[in-house]
């Protein structure tokens, strides 16, 4: 049986989006992860979910299904294409009411992936596919390894920006330099990690039940980042032309 958690997620990293329509643009953060996550099954909701209006308690029921049916399908998708990876998928929706609407992916103190999703976001979904998606393209972006490979290109950042400025005699000035280099490195194959997510994503989706087109209208609703400099998220015309090409090979279509 899948978990379901509900609580305020402590976390001190993570990897995923910021997924606000209201936000100027979308933000991604990354550090060492520690989420904590009080365990709370899906049967005893919290009463701040119980009491709610009935759209929201609709949201948590479609929440649970989408955990349900999507659950085993990246499991199975992740250790067949990563066996070497931790695939055993824990599910949470973060209650604090002061959190952005987000959703990402990190790992718990035993490497086990935790896929969250911030309770205000989960009130911007306007139906089930888009919260299949979303759950769908954080999975993804555990599967492809992202943020294994993300820290990689951090290192490589610090390491060649230390290097550059090594002859320097101030230790502040190395620090900050590798700090650029870092952020630099972290962010430089970004964009391709979200058309990755967004590709196996709609894959997992699709398999789970879902409409990926129908559930990828959420990102679509976000002000498009475009193609700026350093930017973490691709520009929308990117990320739909992936998601449609995808989804026509697995038969769905606009029409």
């Amino acid at each position: 049986m899948f978990r379901l958690t509900f609580g305020i997620i402590v976390a001190a990293s993570l990897a995923g989006c910021a997924v606000s329509p209201d936000a100027r643009a979308p933000q991604q953060t990354t550090a060492s992860p520690a989420p904590v996550v009080p365990d709370v099954m899906p049967d005893t909701m919290p009463a701040a979910v119980a009491a709610a209006e009935p759209d929201a308690r609709a949201s948590v029921r479609s929440l649970i299904a989408a955990v349900d049916a999507i659950e085993p399908v990246a499991e199975a998708m992740c250790r067949d294409r990563s066996p070497t990876l931790n695939c055993d998928f824990e599910f949470a929706i973060d209650m604090n009411p002061n959190a952005q609407p987000n959703a990402f992916q990190t790992l718990d103190k035993s490497g086990r992936p935790l896929i969250a999703m911030t309770v205000a976001l989960l009130a911007e979904t306007r139906n089930a596919d888009e919260i299949a998606f979303i759950l769908s393209h954080e999975a993804a972006h555990h599967i492809e390894g992202h943020l294994d490979r993300q820290r990689r290109n951090a290192t490589i950042g610090a390491a060649i920006m230390g290097q550059l400025v090594g002859l320097s005699d101030d230790p502040a000035v190395g620090r900050k330099a590798a700090e650029f280099g870092a952020a630099i490195g972290a962010r430089t194959y970004s964009k391709d990690f979200e058309l990755e997510a967004d590709t196996l994503g709609t894959i997992i989706a699709a398999q789970a039940g879902y409409n990926p087109l129908r559930g990828a209208d959420f990102f679509f609703r976000i002000p498009d980042p475009g193609n700026t400099f350093l930017g973490t998220h691709p520009a929308n015309a990117d990320r739909l032309r992936v998601v449609t090409r995808t989804a026509a090979r697995l038969g769905f279509t606009n029409s």
